[in-house]
């Protein structure tokens, strides 16, 4: 049974209702596929008016949403408006990159006379929907990653219809979501199968969910561990299917000696702030901070330390990630060479304590159990000896979402082979390469990449976030020598 719980008390409110049975997964996945070919087929003008209706519909019932919201997470007024404001925006981007002709015709490229193989056939590339897709909503974004969320949006906008497995840390605000858009699905005159909800707090319903025979694609976002699992569920299906998963990240932060130069003080605010928002429940939260050895470092570490002692992060979503980041912190303070610099495991029951731990690089690379994401209000100060250090610590870490770099500007004569070399093994690791602010705060743009190599995420190609999002859903079908007429039509969808 599933039951919507009070994050701040921990009470249970209203009455308690099933959750999705095998049975009632497989035939949502089944008229799913029943639609999906009519649905690829909807225009995207169409599709766009989809998109505006769910975005009014989350502004018309905002009060309600996000008073629903904050009593299943705990998150507060503020940052639940902020979220909703987000997602009403993915819904408008996806439909204007629609109006635009962002889906169907790529490249038109016309024949050419002649033997092979300079001569060649008229050649025309264009896009179709992959077909049913289920989206796994996350715990820590119940608005802009969950019902209505950016997977959901980048699905429908590509012509494919939704099946959402709901996140049970927000069992009821999913119902009132999923209420909303199949009111705007309805009101587009499409059938209620093109979005579909399912619920389940255990692991049978994801499951169950991924090996049904209709599901085309998978959008996931959550823990390594259940995202590795399905994924390997998605490739052993007897018809594997692409797995688009946003799994774990540490998200280094780099603080070059240039950046310690001037501004240090402000720079540790701005870092402490940003390690302890939404108690750290951000997949982009800067989990390792690399800093030089020697005094100028010596000073930017006491400074962070001194402001993170002084947070005093909310409740976590859900008991499980709150046991979970305990685990991970007790861990770091137990290895070898760990210094403790702020806060301890083991906080009130209401809320986490904001944590520092220092190690060495050599400490670091030695012990694989400090490489690993601890998801909440800590970081990793790890103190390097030179910039090959710095590289060494990436290559060990591996995928990541982001990798921030503070102390590189604008002057070319500055820009060293070193430096050159640190930012490539940057990009070798990282989704985003930042230059300046902190890595949470995902801009939702047409050139946002939010995805990385694994472990960070299961198709390092895609991206969750953005306009390309959409490419997940899309697969690319040349058409040799095809009528001018019928290129055009599919040209304007």
């Amino acid at each position: 049974m599933l039951q919507s719980i009070n994050a701040r008390t921990g009470l249970a409110h209203g009455a308690a209702w099933a959750e999705s049975t095998s049975r009632d997964i497989d035939l949502a996945a089944l008229q799913a596929r029943q639609v999906a070919r009519d649905f690829a087929a909807s225009t995207t003008g169409l599709r766009a008016t989809l998109l505006r209706g769910i975005g009014q519909r989350l502004l018309f019932a905002r009060e309600a949403l996000v008073a629903l919201a904050d009593r299943e997470t705990g998150l507060g007024l503020p940052r639940l408006n902020g979220e909703l404001d987000r997602t009403v925006y993915q819904l408008e981007q996806f439909a204007l990159a629609l109006d635009q002709g962002a889906v169907h015709l790529l490249l038109d490229e016309p024949a050419v006379a002649g033997a092979a193989p300079l001569g060649r056939p008229r050649m025309t590339r264009i896009r179709v929907p992959l077909g049913p897709v289920a989206v796994f909503a996350a715990s820590n974004f119940p608005f802009a990653f969950s019902v209505a969320g950016g997977d959901t949006a980048s699905a429908l906008a590509a012509g494919c219809p939704v099946i959402v497995k709901a996140h049970p840390a927000h069992p009821a605000l999913s119902l009132a979501l999923a209420e909303q858009v199949q009111a705007a699905v309805a009101q587009c005159g499409l059938p209620a199968a093109v979005f579909q909800l399912v619920q389940g707090a255990g692991i049978a319903v994801g499951v169950t969910l991924v090996q049904a025979p209709a599901i085309a694609a998978v959008a996931f976002t959550g823990s390594l561990k259940a995202g590795r699992a399905l994924a390997d569920l998605a490739a052993a299906r007897p018809r594997p299917i692409p797995f688009f998963g946003e799994l774990g990240s540490v998200n280094p932060l780099i603080v070059l000696p240039a950046a310690l130069a001037s501004g240090a003080a402000q720079r540790a605010a701005a870092l402490a702030q940003s390690i302890t928002l939404g108690a750290g429940q951000f997949c982009t939260s800067p989990g390792v901070i690399l800093v030089p050895q020697g005094e100028p470092g010596d000073g930017f570490v006491r400074e962070l330390a001194g402001q993170l002692s002084q947070m005093q992060p909310h409740g976590m979503l859900t008991a499980g990630i709150r046991q979970s980041f305990e685990s991970g912190v007790q861990a770091w303070c137990h290895v070898r060479g760990a210094q403790v610099l702020a806060g301890q495991a083991g906080g009130s029951a209401a809320t986490p304590c904001a944590t520092l731990v220092q190690v060495s690089a050599a400490d670091y690379l030695a012990q694989p159990a400090l490489q690993h994401e601890v998801f909440g209000p800590a970081a990793l100060v790890v103190r390097t000896a030179a910039l090959q250090e710095m590289e060494d610590v990436l290559g060990a870490i591996g995928g990541t979402l982001t990798v921030t770099l503070w102390g590189i500007d604008g002057d070319a004569a500055q820009v060293t082979d070193e430096i050159q070399a640190l930012v490539r093994r940057a990009t070798d690791v990282a989704g985003r390469v930042l230059f300046a602010g902190v890595p949470t705060g995902v801009a939702v743009t047409a050139a946002q990449q939010h995805g990385g190599p694994y472990p960070a995420s299961t198709a390092p190609g895609t991206t969750s976030v953005g306009l390309a999002a959409m490419d997940r859903f899309l697969r690319p079908v040349a058409l040799q020598d095809a009528p001018d007429g019928l290129i055009q039509r599919l040209a304007c969808g």
